[in-house]
């Protein structure tokens, strides 16, 4: 296992530098010059003078490659920047940004679990009746309501007409109930339908017809053996799923003004803070890859058949 994670570790070194050289380039076909976006955001008026003087100051009258090399350099040293805006560290800001959206992330991944995992299982084991017929119904509402209008009906119902929970910001745990349910509502009909079409597949399988023959109880074989082989694909799409909640909800969190990763990116993008904007684009990069990781690493522990490459 220590040899598996130390390959698939080093593989992401050449996917890391992918993705810093990637986001320097977009970064820098973006129309507009950083130096007068930075005079702007201070309030001072960008002349040809002042605006030459920054270029020089910040590095920014050197060819790309070397501006490059320098902000990798410093990037190794967790050093992005500081914003334009708030005259803060880019790395401290998106800190203090990550951890609200870890915990809306979180709340969320809970909500998906517990109301998508045992109605996709009990719809694959009663098919054709009527629990299978009522997942189907909220699998289809599930993918087709818009998150901003979900959003928007959980406010109206649940705080305005009821005073159940609060509508804005965030606090206490009750602040964190409409934003989660919002943000997981959409993924609980797509791995409800995923685990239901893999455990009837898999309940096809040779090894079931042996374990009923066994004299096994259907129950046994269920939780067992059926459901932890048919986690698979759900693991692999809550995995990515995982990366894009963590990258930040735009919608969600501009709706609940909940101060996490998606709205900080959407206000830098506003101020064109340059540098927050660039060290928010490389963090969700490397927030991708990690959870990936984890996707990979949490496959044989689900189906032994999976076997580590130079594991004996």
């Amino acid at each position: 296992m220590s040899w598996f994670i130390f390959k698939r570790l080093t593989s992401l070194i050449p996917i890391l530098l992918g993705i810093s050289l990637i986001t320097f380039i977009l970064l820098h076909l973006i129309p507009g010059d950083p130096a007068e976006a930075y005079l702007r955001a201070s309030h001072i008026p960008p002349t040809d003078e002042t605006v030459a003087a920054l270029r020089v100051e910040l590095g920014l009258n050197k060819p790309l490659y070397v501006q490059y090399f320098e902000w990798l350099g410093k990037v190794l040293q967790l050093d992005l920047g500081m914003s334009y805006v708030s005259n803060n560290s880019v790395w401290e800001e998106i800190v203090v940004h990550f951890f609200p959206t870890v915990q809306l992330t979180f709340a969320s991944l809970i909500f998906i679990v517990v109301i998508s995992l045992p109605l996709g299982m009990i719809s694959a084991i009663y098919k054709g009746k009527f629990v299978d017929q009522f997942s189907r119904i909220l699998a289809f509402v599930s993918v087709s309501m818009p998150t901003f209008w979900l959003g928007f009906l959980l406010i109206y119902f649940l705080s305005v007409k009821l005073d159940l929970f609060p509508v804005l910001g965030r606090g206490t745990l009750a602040h964190l109930v409409l934003p989660s349910l919002t943000f997981a509502f959409a993924y609980i009909g797509t791995y409800m339908r995923l685990l239901r079409a893999s455990m009837l597949g898999n309940l096809n399988e040779p090894f079931v017809v042996y374990a009923r023959a066994r004299g096994l109880r259907q129950r046994l074989i269920v939780i067992r053996h059926v459901l932890k082989k048919s986690l698979l694909p759900v693991i692999t799409g809550l995995g990515m799923s995982c990366g894009n909640m963590l990258s930040g909800a735009v919608i969600v969190e501009t709706i609940f003004a909940w101060p996490g990763m998606g709205q900080l990116f959407v206000t830098s993008i506003l101020n064109q803070d340059y540098p927050m904007i660039q060290g928010c684009v490389l963090f969700m990069g490397v927030i991708f890859v990690v959870c990936n990781l984890l996707v990979d690493l949490t496959y044989s522990f689900l189906d032994p058949r999976i076997r580590w490459e130079g594991e004996k």
